[in-house]
């Protein structure tokens, strides 16, 4: 079955903006989404094949050498499925973008 790798993605501003919240309000938010994440992975237990995590800063090398960068990459989950439609359908209701200032899931086939 082919698999598809689903990056997280979050807008440097939405990160802003939550962080800038009152501390009670993060957690708030950080509570309730830590909470529904349990039960969405589990009905989308099956398809998972690298559960992923959360990614930092990033680091770029290139042809001019090494230096930080940034993007909106915040994490990354690996998923199999029929196609890109319906491994994008299993992210409809992801936390990340119900309850985080997720701003998208974003899904692209691994290919070899």
């Amino acid at each position: 079955m082919p698999r598809f790798l689903a990056l997280y993605t979050m807008k440097h501003e939405d990160f802003a903006a939550f962080r800038n919240l009152p501390q009670a309000e993060q957690d708030a938010i950080n509570a309730e989404g830590v909470k529904q994440w349990g039960p969405w992975e589990e009905k989308i237990s099956a398809a998972i094949v690298d559960h992923g995590g959360m990614v930092g800063k990033t680091t770029r090398i290139d042809r001019g050498g090494i230096a930080p960068a940034s993007n909106t990459i915040c994490g990354y989950l690996v998923v199999e499925a029929d196609t890109a439609e319906s491994a994008a359908q299993l992210f409809h209701d992801n936390p990340h973008l119900t309850v985080f200032p997720g701003d998208a899931v974003e899904i692209m086939p691994l290919v070899t």
